[in-house]
């Protein structure tokens, strides 16, 4: 199954969003508070919480990054 051309910014603001709040996310919980048994319950805890945030912000911000790096950039 294949998602439609269309939907390409919506995937892509999915996709880049949910790996870097994973990423981010983590990264803080481990430095923040240590790796123990309750790390991963935490972790998907703030993953849940921060994505809702962090998928509309890229999804909208992405284009205005584009257009900024082509106009920064030879």
């Amino acid at each position: 199954m294949r998602i439609p051309a269309r939907f390409a910014p919506i995937v892509f603001g999915a996709l880049l969003s949910a790996i870097m709040v994973a990423i981010v996310s983590a990264v803080v919980l481990a430095t923040s508070r240590g790796i123990d048994s309750a790390f991963t319950s935490r972790w998907v805890s703030s993953c849940l919480t921060t994505w809702p945030i962090a998928f509309p912000t890229v999804t909208l911000i992405a284009p205005w990054v584009r257009r900024l790096v082509g106009r920064v950039t030879a």
